[in-house]
């Protein structure tokens, strides 16, 4: 694939084969350190763990604009896709129009962390002011190869405006976010909710604990034989969900050894033995839920792990919040609010933007009616 821009356009860009190819340092400027999905450790972790790569559809293209130092100014952390797997914002409708009408969909370019729908920056910027040249850089590859489009997912709202000001199609969906309202502990956030919402929680609870032993391991605490439980439990849920695992066994050993210090397992134990188990990274400010999986059925052990111990350890951290994945509307009666995210989208044909634009304009509507609909069935206290 090749990275010209168009002559005259004042980049100076290019295209590297892996993320593992650019100076960690270099890169973590850019990213910054405020999310860990977007760091350099994260992906090329994916990278060396063969979970993305040759046979996954995920192909590293890490797109970057020169800086006047010779260093980056900006990364997008791009990948060529050929299809639309792993990515939470569903665009195969898209690929099924496009293609019966004579075209390739695929492949296409996704900038974005594999696997993660989790909202944070996608224009990786040491210099702010080299954004909108990153964005022409990015057409300039879509347009200069022969792809269909461009698709930066779940951006983070401070970035939205410079996609906006380049004319990329703005698409809307909703995750539900735990906020921290100052609460100096779980009973404390209890009260904030309607009594029987927090009677419900607390019989939740009390019913998945029982019995059970719930720990906490981050840091030198992971050990192998930890990783080895989490992947049972992993797999279990990746066969159910996706057909087979995204992740291999590698990426969490490499995970604990280069990021263990931004990791959260939780793990419930019976008689000392791991039977579930629930994976979270911890960022700047939030706490993110990405895995859970089990290998004994208990009642309300989802919830317990997922959700109300995340809670438990965003005000034991002092975290602004907690977000726990996609989708998921039973999390809104847990204290969990619907918040919105946000993708944008290029597409290089004039006509096929504008279906698209049309489309998203009514799924747009439809979204914010949802979220507004849910959030006003929030279960605190002043919605009663």
């Amino acid at each position: 694939m090749e990275g010209r821009v168009p002559d005259g356009a004042p980049v100076s860009l290019r295209i590297e084969g892996s993320v593992g190819a650019i100076a960690k340092a270099d890169w973590d400027a850019c990213a910054g350190h405020a999310n860990p999905f977007v760091s350099h450790d994260f992906l090329a972790i994916l990278e060396e763990s063969d979970s993305v790569g040759p046979g996954t559809g995920w192909t590293p293209t890490p797109i970057i604009v020169e800086g006047a130092d010779g260093r980056p100014a900006a990364i997008a952390p791009a990948y060529a896709k050929g299809h639309s797997q792993g990515e939470y914002v569903f665009d195969h409708a898209w690929a099924d129009a496009w293609q019966r009408a004579g075209g390739d969909y695929y492949p296409k370019l996704q900038i974005a962390v594999p696997f993660s729908p989790v909202p944070g920056p996608r224009l990786l910027l040491r210099d702010a002011d080299a954004a909108p040249a990153l964005i022409v850089g990015i057409e300039a590859i879509v347009d200069g190869n022969g792809l269909s489009s461009a698709h930066a997912t779940f951006v983070e709202s401070a970035q939205l405006d410079a996609f906006r000001a380049a004319g990329w199609l703005i698409r809307q969906d909703s995750q539900f976010h735990w906020t921290n309202d100052g609460y100096g502990d779980f009973e404390d956030f209890l009260a904030a909710l309607s009594s029987r919402h927090r009677k419900d929680i607390r019989k939740e609870r009390a019913r998945a604990q029982q019995g059970l032993e719930i720990v906490w391991l981050s840091g030198g605490d992971l050990t192998e034989a930890h990783w080895d439980a989490f992947w049972t439990f992993y797999q279990d849920t990746g066969s159910r969900k996706w057909g087979q695992p995204y992740l291999t066994r590698a990426f969490f050993s490499l995970l604990g050894e280069r990021m263990g210090d931004k990791v959260l397992l939780m793990l419930a134990l019976r008689d000392g033995r791991p039977i579930a188990g629930a994976l979270n990274l911890v960022g700047a400010d939030t706490l993110y839920g990405r895995y859970w999986g089990c290998s004994e059925e208990v009642p309300f052990l989802h919830f317990e792990l997922c959700y109300y111990q995340a809670i438990d350890a965003a005000i034991a951290r002092g975290l602004a919040r907690v977000e726990a994945g996609a989708q998921g509307s039973h999390k809104l009666t847990r204290g969990y609010r619907p918040a919105p995210t946000w993708s944008a989208h290029y597409i290089a044909d004039a006509g096929f933007r504008r279906a698209v634009a049309d489309f998203l304009a009514r799924e747009t509507a439809e979204v914010e009616h949802d979220r507004d609909w849910l959030a006003a069935r929030a279960p605190f206290r002043h919605s009663d």
